[in-house]
């Protein structure tokens, strides 16, 4: 993104008080990424994308609102840093984002959790939303 509003021509545009909005927003998606890693840490459960291992299926916590929230937390940080950078480019990188760990990431562990918990997880996927 930074790469971007630098080399490519300015598609700049106004937002008020773009800095503190950045700042709020990139602050909201770090404390939701860390707030889904002290869940599954609390659940002695597995953070590790590579390794869906899971020990015990995570349904509390901010996992009663998402089932991402990791995913979703780094979301809104780039969120963030586009509104930060104010280059409209940059924000085509939020779809990036979200195709890229719908496909590569969330789809592998989705199916993962699936075979280690059955129904117990579909029911859970049919109560929390994948992103929000």
């Amino acid at each position: 993104m930074w790469l971007v509003s630098r080399a490519a021509p300015s598609l700049h545009f106004d937002v008020p008080a773009h800095n503190w909005l950045a700042i709020v927003l990139v602050s909201v998606g770090f404390l939701t990424g860390v707030s889904g890693v002290v869940t599954f840490l609390r659940a002695k459960t597995t953070v590790d994308p590579t390794k869906p291992r899971a020990s015990s299926l995570v349904t509390w916590g901010v996992y009663a609102i998402s089932r991402n929230p990791m995913y979703l937390g780094g979301l809104i940080m780039l969120l963030g840093w586009a509104i930060f950078l104010l280059n409209a480019l940059a924000f085509l990188f939020l779809p990036v984002y979200v195709l890229y760990i719908n496909r590569f990431q969330i789809a592998p562990e989705e199916r993962a959790l699936t075979s280690l918990f059955g129904e117990t997880y579909v029911a859970y996927q049919m109560r929390a939303r994948r992103w929000l």
